[in-house]
């Protein structure tokens, strides 16, 4: 098919419209770099954070930088003489944006109720107990997240025959240990039970 019969099929009733000058191009492309460059510095300041908030602003900055791409590709289209591609990359765009919605919404859910914490974390956790001096062997570990926050909750066991003082000094050993060592541990809660031999 000749390239003039596609300009035909592409154009329809867009033959009307004005063609857009190259400094909206250049405008274009300006936009996608600044707003995608906005997005990965958000992105790295919510992760640092763990900001849901952040991390959907990242998002509102990627979204702007898809729309940007739309316009870019409908001028483009639109000076090589298919204005159809404005429509078609509008929509494709549109699909990105709605999957970025769902999936900021869905984990901002899960931080609300109460989720557990990755097996990455729960292993982090594991070490660091095991690094105490006086841990005979870790019986339960539980962990929550609230928002930003984790909470965690340890039973270990100790020599039985120890004094108290003792042992108390181990759980606060770990508790200390857990909340430097793992990120965004608001508060943990050590039981100490007797060790045995099983």
């Amino acid at each position: 098919m000749a390239l003039q019969e596609l300009r035909i099929l592409f154009l329809g009733e867009y033959e009307e419209f004005k063609i857009p000058g190259i400094l909206a191009l250049i405008a274009a492309v300006v936009s996608i770099i600044v707003k995608e460059a906005m997005y990965w510095y958000t992105r790295a300041v919510a992760k640092k954070i763990n900001s849901g908030a952040l991390m959907a602003d990242a998002w509102h900055h990627r979204s702007d930088s898809l729309s940007s791409i739309g316009s870019f590709i409908g001028i483009l289209g639109a000076r090589c003489g298919f204005l159809i591609l404005d429509s078609i990359a509008s929509i494709v765009i549109a699909i990105f944006i709605i999957k970025a919605g769902v999936d900021i919404f869905i984990e901002t859910i899960r931080k609300m109720t109460d989720e557990s914490c990755d097996e990455k974390t729960i292993r982090k956790i594991y070490e660091v107990i095991n690094e105490q001096d006086g841990v005979k062997r870790i019986d339960d570990v539980k962990t929550r997240k609230f928002g930003n926050k984790i909470y965690v909750d340890v039973e270990i066991s100790a020599d039985g025959e120890m004094p108290l003082k003792e042992a108390h000094r181990i759980a606060e050993n770990v508790h200390i240990s857990i909340e430097k060592n793992i990120d965004f541990v608001k508060h943990c809660m050590v039981h100490v039970n007797p060790y045995e031999d099983i």
